[in-house]
């Protein structure tokens, strides 16, 4: 068997998972999924046990106690507000938006039924991701790949120390890349389903749940960090493109509708209807707390000031401390309320490029480093070099195998969806990436593209034992 053909063998076994081609999911594979699962959820339990029922600040999860006062202050009935002046610029007792509303009241919900137990928030959301997150990366990894390509992918995921770590931490990180993950899988099903595959396959107007499916995942994901939001026109297009079945007659006689593929934007705009019905509520919200237009959240423009503030000059900070970020905002902006401080402080930023672009894309450049590092460090904790060395460090060699062997597979599918499916992944982890370079990089920031990327790593790593295997036999 030559190289490439070994590379495009994963794609031979490939599982049309939840389509209405689907092939048997064998007893072995789901044996060896619900014991990945199993796994996953006890590693979760453990950091949640781990980090107990008290909320202190722990490694990259400091927002915890952000998001503890803000829903004890809810169950309390003081609404969405902090009893004492707070982070970023919020005065104590006035409105804020700058926290997701969703986790917030999750917790909200888990104080009121059981007190304020933040044991309870823990547990709960640890089993649920720890579910959740390792099956549907499995669903993803083997509808692209092949089924053992998403077992591999889910066994990574389910031991991957950033993600059990967060998973313990109330915040919403893990909740935040289920939901990527589950978007991921809607979206993929929808482009599948699209494919003909004989005279009775259904068209993508007649798929009416999975676009309301769709439409809820993003909302979900968008009520838990408004940046996916810069990502969704990307992820519509892509729909749009893969879900528009070619018309079998003569392309002379089309309407101008027929050209525009209405099937495949009726079930967007359906999506965008669901995914409005779930952000209005909390537009309004913000209407009447601070009499100015605010779609969702507040924290786009306090990130984007101070990742691109001129302190820097070309060679970005991660943490300059609490203080510090408060001393840079200008005086005259204290003022505000938190909704025209966070608009006056993204004007601003937009300023800084504006008039050193140079130094804006130099010190873009220097955020990869720390959006991508995998070393250990002298400035981090003991906690944060072995997440970091044991997750992205020990995965990152598969990881760039497995993008390169993706490239064979784009040029030379295994299964008629692949090469759209697999620049699906390349697009979210392109733009993600973008987006966080230009703004503000951290390694929690990264952890989505790394759900993404380690399907790529389960991908690279199956190769290889693939090919180890076919040379002992040679």
């Amino acid at each position: 068997m030559g190289f490439d053909s070994q590379l495009v063998q994963p794609g031979k076994t490939h599982l049309d998972i939840g389509g209405s081609t689907s092939t048997a999911v064998t007893s072995s594979v789901k044996m060896w999924l619900v014991g990945i699962i199993i796994v996953a959820t006890l590693l979760r339990l453990g950091s949640a046990l781990y980090q107990g029922n008290t909320v202190v600040p722990l490694p990259g999860i400091f927002d915890q106690i952000s998001y503890d006062g803000l829903a004890r202050r809810v169950v309390a009935g003081y609404g969405f507000s902090f009893a004492i002046d707070w982070w970023p610029a919020t005065r104590a007792g006035e409105p804020t938006a700058h926290w997701s509303y969703l986790y917030t009241l999750y917790l909200a919900a888990i104080y009121a039924l059981f007190g304020p137990q933040p044991i309870v928030a823990r547990l709960i959301q640890a089993v649920l991701v720890g579910i959740l997150h390792t099956w549907l990366t499995w669903r993803i990894g083997s509808r692209i790949f092949g089924p053992i390509t998403g077992l591999i992918s889910a066994s990574h995921g389910a031991v991957y120390i950033y993600f059990f770590y967060y998973a313990g931490g109330l915040l919403t990180e893990t909740f935040y890349i289920t939901s990527i993950l589950w978007t991921f899988d809607v979206a993929l099903r929808l482009a599948a389903r699209a494919k003909p595959t004989g005279p009775n396959q259904s068209s993508p107007a007649l798929n009416g749940w999975l676009w309301l499916e769709l439409g809820l995942a993003i909302g979900v994901t968008l009520l838990l960090r408004q940046v996916f939001l810069l990502f969704v026109p990307f992820l519509f297009l892509w729909l749009w493109w893969n879900t528009s079945k070619a018309p079998q007659e003569s392309t002379a006689g089309w309407s101008w509708v027929s050209r525009f593929h209405w099937p495949a934007l009726k079930g967007l705009i359906g999506a965008a209807c669901i995914i409005l019905l779930m952000i209005v509520p909390w537009t309004a919200r913000n209407y009447l707390a601070f009499h100015t237009f605010v779609p969702l959240n507040t924290n786009a423009g306090f990130a984007f000031f101070w990742g691109n503030h001129p302190i820097y000059g070309t060679h970005f900070i991660p943490l300059l401390g609490t203080q510090t970020y408060h001393d840079l905002i200008p005086a005259e902006l204290l003022v505000l309320n938190e909704a025209e401080m966070d608009r006056a402080l993204l004007k601003q930023g937009l300023g800084f490029i504006a008039a050193d672009p140079a130094r804006f894309v130099l010190l873009s450049f220097s955020r990869a480093g720390e959006y991508f590092k995998f070393w250990p460090s002298s400035d981090s904790g003991l906690i944060s070099n072995i997440a970091r060395v044991g997750s992205f460090g020990l995965c990152l060699p598969f990881i760039l195998y497995g993008l390169w062997i993706s490239t064979k597979l784009v040029r030379y599918p295994s299964h008629t969806t692949q090469r759209s499916e697999i620049i699906l992944l390349y697009l979210f982890v392109m733009i993600y990436t973008a987006i966080h370079l230009a703004s503000w990089a951290l390694i929690r920031y990264r952890l989505p593209v790394d759900a993404v990327l380690l399907i790529f790593a389960a991908l690279g790593l199956e190769n290889l034992v693939r090919r180890t295997l076919s040379f002992r036999k040679s």
